[in-house]
């Protein structure tokens, strides 16, 4: 690995493009050590409730923060700042900004940079934390430490860089922490800064990042989203909603993603109810459409799920089968027909009726027992057809062809 330059020490407020910020293969020996030593710290400070003790106020205090930060998580981070999915106050939004950055996940900005970045490339190769190309614990918390992922693409989020309190908190994004720390001190002594400010903060940062892990690997599939989100009612309830994750992904705008009655989102309870007391306002909910399953998918989710659906089918395997059912000559002249013509070797394979070839009703099988209902499962097989026969053909040619 060549050697690095050294990064300033205020490296994380420069912009970066969104090319830099796209590499994530073969990067994961890009960790910063010293930047973790925080996050140990913070999780080792949790033991020191062996010396201080552990009272019912500190306790209190704990139980007491985890849920109002994981609600500023939900409502402020996610739901506001990096969805717009409601209106609110500037001052209320200040408020919601110093609150979140309490929880010691980085500055506004930056969270809602990332969690944007996210959403533009779920689950592909360039997601900052998919735990299908990055595994699991990495894309839990390991991406954060990652030195690229200090700095962001500040006009992902032009809409708040705007607001100079914003922009110093930003430059200033442990100071709520030191606060809030100094205040349970104040409050309950030692075991309130051990118990109540530490172990909570632990809690809250777990409870956090399960969104971006295990909600990508354990639960059901109600939308085609073209990734690998998914609602987990488990997560929903340690994290106040945030855990109907396949709903969000399928309408990021909503500000409710407890879609149903049943399904658990105190979240949007609470911002229900600011709502009624005129603090926040113009709460987007989900489209009839999106309720009834009914909504036509967008021509980034049926390409990201058309080539999910190609690559479950083993092209090198189909080419092989093929090639081997062919007698030399034949294979030979298709050989030629592909190499000729390499932008039509669809429609060569297609109307071909080449053996062990898959047709478009063996893919759209498939792609029913793959995917949740969607009207637009007609594209998405198509579209898929085109990909699969695409992979069977550049393999073929590259075939030995026997006299």
């Amino acid at each position: 690995m060549g050697a690095r330059r050294r990064v300033p020490k205020n490296e994380h407020n420069k912009i970066m493009t969104t090319t830099d910020e796209s590499r994530v293969s073969d990067e994961h020996s890009d960790i910063v050590y010293p930047s973790a030593i925080p996050f140990v710290l913070v999780h080792l400070a949790c033991f020191a409730a062996i010396w201080t003790g552990v009272t019912w106020q500190s306790i209190a205090l704990c139980v007491a923060l985890y849920w109002i930060r994981i609600f500023v998580i939900g409502a402020g981070y996610h739901r506001y700042f990096s969805h717009r999915a409601y209106s609110t106050s500037r001052v209320f939004q200040f408020i919601l900004a110093f609150v979140a950055q309490s929880t010691l996940q980085k500055s506004v900005l930056w969270w809602a940079a990332k969690h944007r970045h996210h959403h533009l490339h779920s689950d592909t190769e360039d997601d900052v934390h998919s735990p299908r190309h990055t595994g699991f614990l990495y894309s839990h918390m390991g991406w954060i430490f990652a030195r690229r992922h200090d700095t962001f693409d500040m006009v992902k989020v032009a809409d708040f860089a705007r607001y100079p309190e914003l922009m110093w908190l930003h430059r200033h994004e442990r100071w709520p922490a030191y606060a809030l720390a100094a205040l349970c001190y104040l409050i309950a002594g030692w075991p309130g800064l051990v118990v109540g400010f530490f172990c909570s903060t632990c809690l809250v940062f777990h409870g956090t990042f399960c969104i971006n892990s295990l909600a990508h690997v354990r639960g059901s599939k109600r939308y085609v989203t073209g990734d690998d989100s998914r609602n987990n009612w488990l997560l929903a309830v340690f994290t106040m909603g945030e855990g109907w994750h396949n709903n969000h992904h399928a309408c990021q705008s909503s500000v409710r993603q407890g879609f149903y009655w049943w399904e658990y989102d105190p979240t949007f309870y609470l911002l229900k109810l600011l709502s009624w007391c005129g603090v926040v306002w113009d709460l987007k909910g989900p489209p009839v459409a999106v309720l009834r399953n009914e909504q036509r998918l967008g021509s980034r989710v049926i390409e990201r799920a058309a080539r999910q659906l190609a690559a479950s089918f083993n092209s090198e395997r189909i080419a092989g089968a093929v090639a081997s059912a062919l007698e030399g000559a034949t294979l030979s002249a298709l050989q030629q027909r592909l190499s000729a013509a390499q932008h039509q070797a669809v429609e060569i394979l297609a109307n071909t009726h080449l053996p062990h070839l898959p047709t478009r009703a063996d893919i759209g099988e498939k792609a029913r027992a793959m995917f949740a209902r969607t009207p637009s499962v007609d594209d998405i097989v198509e579209r898929a057809y085109g990909l699969l026969l695409d992979a069977i053909s550049a393999r073929l040619r590259d075939v030995p062809a026997q006299a």
